[in-house]
């Protein structure tokens, strides 16, 4: 079977044939197929006549002399060098605009950097960071030199005496190196890891007995019980001497995205109107917020309830100062209890119902505690790494610690205090930043009791910005420092037992605010890397990464629907080591940034629409259909479900952060070193903690402000 021709092939074999046809051509006008002699200048042959053979006679011509010709190579060549200045133009102006770019990118950053407040109070650990991030730098340079000539195979040794072995300078060097990081670096380099995975190992068997206890509370059902219900029993026919006096306090500084709907929620409590009394307890320096606050108060005034405003000329003591000032009316002598609520709080209706019963037969009863709910959870990424800390710390902290031993951290809000167990203490005193910790240690010692109720919550806002977390990072984790500082020696005198000591020492201040940051940062940002360069010391790679990963398991546990982001919240929670390690620093030293105090920032994310279905869910139908005057009409209602009018307030923006993107690239120079070692598990964790380092020293990972 024949093939079938190829006609593009034929074409192009055509094509070829013409445009070589005045290269080679035939000498004579015959026929070239004919047989017979051929001669001429150039021929060739001696044509054979009888047997039907004949040669093609080809003159083979030199190159043209035709100006046609000649003008169109000089034509090609003009355009070959225009073309490649073009190109050389377009390369140039590439440059340019490439270092106009690099330029704008470094002043931007600059500015981004010299406005951030939280790195001038930090500059001394930014100092040792720089310093530490130069010097793997130097020795990564150095490995990768020996890595070319081959010492990783073959390292070379220092010469001894009688040795006839030369080695060059660079070799010499190395062979030093390398004996002196493995006589006098790498011992105590391992020395202070095996320290650290010891305090770790510690800190991860407290979190497993936490959560072990939180599930027997749960296996068991256990709950605090309450020996009298308001609204039942006789109190539903509007016995309203049966209610204690309470007063309810919000403190606000300059509170001007959530004042109104703060204000509201608590006006519409659900509790006899003469039995209640709302304090506003104004510290905000803005003329504008301070006559928008009177104003909403003189508005619920006239609707009947309850509410004074205070203002402080003098911000002395910051919150604590506050509330100490609030404490000294006159009228809070007939009052029995206090509930304190900050300025992004939402109570629900019902809640001095479920909380107040508690203290009714349990007379060493100081505080019921509740727990917060957030409505900007799902916000962001931020707020959902946050979501998975706080849920771990209401849900098994605050619990099994209110269970057991009846004591546990006042969480500044969302609490009810009795009036007397505040004065026994001492009141509200202004020496730390968390005064809340500081009223609850002393409250401990005088023998009062704890209750966390955990099915009891209240709606709050979480900060969306990691500006704003951080801020807040650094006063809750320098302030248990002051206070350790200040009341370690009230401890060791006080009259409790032994074990509420050991409890308060070792567990409370030691092992959870201060040993957590301290072994979180040297770990992990400190140790891992140096051992990258200093290979004698090792960390096994279940420190590295089986250990931390069922740690953070356990800590997802409470936030179930948020187990897509165990890897985030784990590579998250060694980030802000830094900023944690640094905070405890500045408390334990009274270093100047310890004293601040920044009110959190609040977009006013509470949507009074969910404020109002969550109190009809929450709220018992039965009290929903009592006879007791409740402190606010319907009105106050319909106040809540009002559109809060769009407000404008100072230009935000985000920034870079110089410590975080000073340990991204230590860890990720750490990463590029272990490649060399090839340590797989070390390289992984080494490379996305620099990435997630980068992402927070970018300031990607909250609010994105144009």
């Amino acid at each position: 079977m024949s093939r079938a021709p190829n006609h593009e092939f034929q074409e192009w074999w055509n094509k070829q044939r013409e445009r070589n046809h005045d290269l080679f051509s035939y000498s004579s006008d015959d026929d070239p197929s004919t047989s017979g002699n051929a001669s001429g200048s150039g021929s060739f042959g001696n044509g054979v006549g009888g047997g039907g053979y004949g040669y093609h006679a080809v003159e083979i011509r030199g190159h043209s002399s035709d100006p046609t010709v000649e003008k169109s190579r000089a034509r090609s060549a003009r355009q070959i060098r225009f073309f490649c200045f073009l190109k050389l133009q377009q390369i140039a102006s590439s440059f340019a605009s490439l270092a106009g770019a690099s330029v704008s990118v470094l002043r931007t950053a600059n500015r981004r950097i010299v406005a951030s407040p939280a790195d001038s109070s930090s500059s001394r650990l930014y100092r040792i960071i720089r310093f530490f991030l130069i010097l793997v730098i130097v020795l990564l340079g150095f490995e990768l030199l020996a890595y070319y000539k081959g010492w990783h195979f073959r390292p070379p040794r220092p010469p001894h005496v009688g040795s006839k072995e030369l080695l060059d300078w660079l070799g010499l060097v190395y062979a030093w190196w390398l004996d002196i990081r493995a006589k006098y670096l790498a011992p105590p380099l391992q020395s202070l890891a095996n320290i650290c995975i010891i305090l770790f190992l510690i800190q991860s068997v407290d979190r497993l007995v936490l959560v072990l206890g939180c599930f027997w509370i749960k296996f068991r059902g256990i709950k605090p019980v309450a020996n009298v219900e308001y609204g039942k029993e006789g109190l539903e026919n509007g016995n309203a001497e049966e209610y204690p006096m309470v007063m309810v306090q919000i403190p606000m500084c300059n509170e001007k995205e959530v004042y109104q709907q703060s204000i509201a929620a608590v006006c519409i409590l659900d509790w006899p109107r003469e039995k209640m009394l709302v304090q506003i307890l104004d510290d905000s320096d803005d003329l504008e917020v301070q006559q928008l606050i009177k104003a909403e108060v003189q508005k619920w005034q006239q609707r009947g309830v309850r509410i004074v405003y205070r203002h402080r000329l003098i911000r002395t003591g910051y919150k604590a100062g506050n509330l100490k000032s609030a404490m000294g009316c006159d009228y809070v002598k007939d009052y029995e209890f206090v509930a304190i609520f900050d300025a992004d709080f939402q109570p629900a209706p019902d809640f001095l119902k479920k909380t107040i019963p508690y203290f009714k037969g349990n007379d060493d009863l100081a505080l019921v505690q509740t727990r917060w709910a957030f409505v900007n959870k799902d916000e962001n990424l931020l707020t959902r790494l946050q979501n998975i800390n706080l849920s771990f710390h209401f849900e098994v902290e605050q619990q099994v610690n209110g269970v057991f031993i009846n004591f546990f951290g006042f969480n500044g809000t969302a609490g009810v205090w009795r009036i007397k167990a505040l004065e026994d203490c001492g009141g509200w005193l202004e020496r730390t930043t968390v005064e809340d910790m500081d009223i609850a240690v002393r409250a401990h010692l005088c023998g009062w009791k704890f209750i966390y109720l955990n099915d009891v919550k209240c709606l709050c806002e979480l900060p969306e910005s990691y500006e704003a977390y951080k801020k807040q990072q650094h006063r809750w984790h320098s302030g248990p420092m002051q206070l350790f500082r200040l009341c370690f020696f009230d401890v060791i005198k006080s009259k409790v037992s032994v074990a509420k000591k050991a409890n308060l020492i070792f567990l409370f201040f030691l092992l959870r605010k201060l040993i957590l940051p301290f072994y979180s940062f040297t770990l992990f940002c400190i140790i891992l890397p140096l051992t990258m360069f200093l290979p004698e010391a090792q960390l096994p790679a279940w420190v590295v990464c089986y250990v931390p990963g069922i740690m953070s398991i356990l800590n997802i546990l409470p936030a179930p629907r948020s187990f897509p982001f165990i890897v985030p919240y784990l590579l998250f929670e060694n980030t802000m080591s830094v900023t944690k390690f640094n905070a405890m620093i500045s408390g334990l030293f009274k270093f100047g940034s310890s004293y601040e105090w920044i009110v959190t920032k609040k977009l006013g994310r509470s949507s009074e629409a969910d404020l109002v279905s969550y109190a009809e869910k929450e709220t018992d139908p039965m009290l929903q259909s009592g006879n007791l005057q409740r402190s606010s009409s319907e009105p106050g209602i319909a106040e809540l479900t009002k559109p809060v009018p769009n407000k404008t307030g100072k230009s935000r923006r985000n920034r870079l952060y110089r410590k975080e993107l000073a340990l991204a690239f230590i860890l990720l120079t750490a990463a590029v070193r272990s490649l060399l070692s090839a340590q797989g598990i070390h390289f992984y964790f080494l490379l996305f903690q620099g990435v997630s380092f980068l992402v927070v020293g970018l300031d990607l990972i909250g609010e994105q402000v144009s």
